[in-house]
């Protein structure tokens, strides 16, 4: 149908319309800027935010943080990440390599999501779902324009979550110069970037804390590090190498920071009986794990480490005048919840949270840094009536207040087998510059604008 046209010019009255809607909604964005960047002070022209902290519990959804909260503070207690002044939802789907998409994500490609702005396919690192060609990064765009760099994790530095940051791979599983297996067009001799480690190392983030030692005592095959350890590789960067908490705390700035504190994932902190069928006898879980080397950092520990050391970066003289970019992952909420494993997932979570304590204490202290809490996807954790019978596996907790809380997993009833992600919403809050622009239901691309708007990453 054809528009009818209004005056002797011919104008179109919604031609007209979008015309002034288009002139106001430029004079707000503007006036906003200006408001934001401090366009008529000495900050004229400056991001709204200098640093950004963003806080990822893989497998964190409802669920997962309510049986934390109920079992650590209480069910009308808070956690650190409640605290947060804005709150929204992120949806967590993926797509297949026709863009059609698909319900459930892993880690790889919610990670992706938020790294690039771009869905891809499960299992796949920052490349896109069709083409399988690379996608710029937030830590990337960051590093490109003057930014500290950091990645944090309770994972392997190169598992699936902080490797979206600093990898381009057709399969997350490609970690060592060993596992390439499933990306033979990213081999150095295929012409690709090598390894997740190879990738990570020539990324070259200022903190990379986790586990993974494993992953770079693997020999480079190919290119000009052939016959070197990944370790080695990275050694002669310029990285320096921390293995314990010791070691971290006598790390200086000035040179990248690799530390590897477990062959793949760091041992989790709490432990306590695994869900079985017909459920077990109530229990408290033990707040300490005989497997956990005495010297492994916190994730907490290794979230401050990291900030301190990302500071010192940015303030040190002759430096850029930029902050931050730093990811920290709690990985294991996660991997204990495949497990069914209630007290090492309630556990990871509260480490997590008490991460999220740090993060938000800097911020306090440096009032222009935004803070942002979520997660890629939900996990298969049910909190149920503590007299239910659940057809597949669960525990009963004791939890701090006294109370007997059940959590169920029944994505499978197999003892031994591996629940599942789930495809639902998941929780995202925020302080700081940009805080509000996690409010409503939210893409989970939409973290890449927010992240760099703050910074103002191009």
């Amino acid at each position: 149908m054809r528009h009818g046209t209004n005056g002797t010019n011919g104008t179109r009255p919604w031609r007209r319309a979008a015309v002034l809607g288009t002139a106001l909604l430029t004079l707000v964005t503007v006036s906003g800027a200006a408001t934001a960047t401090g366009a008529d002070g000495p900050d004229r022209g400056r991001p709204p935010a200098d640093s950004v902290i963003l806080l990822i519990g893989d497998g964190m959804g409802d669920a997962e943080i309510t049986a934390a909260r109920n079992h650590s503070a209480g069910a009308t207690g808070r956690l650190a990440m409640d605290t947060l002044d804005e709150a929204g939802r992120r949806t967590t789907s993926s797509v297949d390599e026709h863009g059609r998409p698909v319900y459930v994500t892993d880690s790889a490609a919610g990670a992706t999501a938020w790294a690039t702005g771009r869905r891809t396919v499960n299992g796949r690192l920052s490349k896109t779902p069709d083409t399988d060609r690379p996608l710029p990064t937030l830590l990337e765009k960051a590093r490109r324009q003057g930014y500290a760099t950091g990645s944090v994790t309770t994972a392997s530095v190169v598992d699936a979550t902080p490797a979206a940051l600093t990898a381009h791979l057709t399969d997350r599983s490609c970690k060592g110069p060993a596992d390439m297996a499933a990306c033979p067009g990213d081999t150095r001799a295929a012409g690709g970037a090598g390894s997740a480690a190879e990738q990570t190392v020539a990324a070259r983030p200022d903190v990379l804390l986790g586990g993974g030692a494993g992953h770079f005592a693997q020999t480079v095959t190919d290119g000009p590090d052939r016959g070197r350890t990944v370790l080695e590789q990275a050694r002669a960067a310029g990285y320096q190498l921390v293995r314990d908490r010791t070691e971290l705390a006598a790390a200086r700035p000035g040179r990248p920071v690799l530390g590897l504190f477990a062959p793949d994932y760091v041992p989790v902190e709490w432990t306590g009986p695994a869900a079985s069928p017909g459920g077990t006898a109530p229990v408290r879980c033990t707040a300490a794990n005989p497997a956990r080397p005495a010297g492994t950092p916190t994730l907490a520990g290794s979230t401050q480490a990291a900030l301190d050391l990302l500071t010192v970066r940015r303030d040190r003289p002759g430096a850029t005048g930029r902050g931050f970019f730093l990811q920290v992952e709690g990985a294991s909420i996660d991997d204990r919840a495949h497990e069914a494993d209630p007290c090492g997932q309630i556990g990871e979570t509260v480490a997590f949270d008490r991460a999220v304590a740090v993060a938000l204490a800097y911020a306090e202290r440096h009032p222009r840094t935004l803070v942002i809490v979520t997660a890629d996807h939900g996990h298969a954790t049910q909190i149920l009536p503590d007299d239910a019978r659940p057809t597949g596996l669960s525990a009963t907790l004791l939890t701090d207040e006294g109370g007997r809380m059940l959590l169920g997993y029944a994505t499978t009833a197999e003892p031994g087998g591996t629940q599942e992600h789930t495809g639902v919403t998941v929780p995202v809050t925020a302080r700081g510059p940009l805080a509000h622009q996690v409010r409503g239901l939210r893409e989970n691309t939409e973290l890449f604008g927010t992240v760099s708007a703050a910074l103002g990453l191009r």
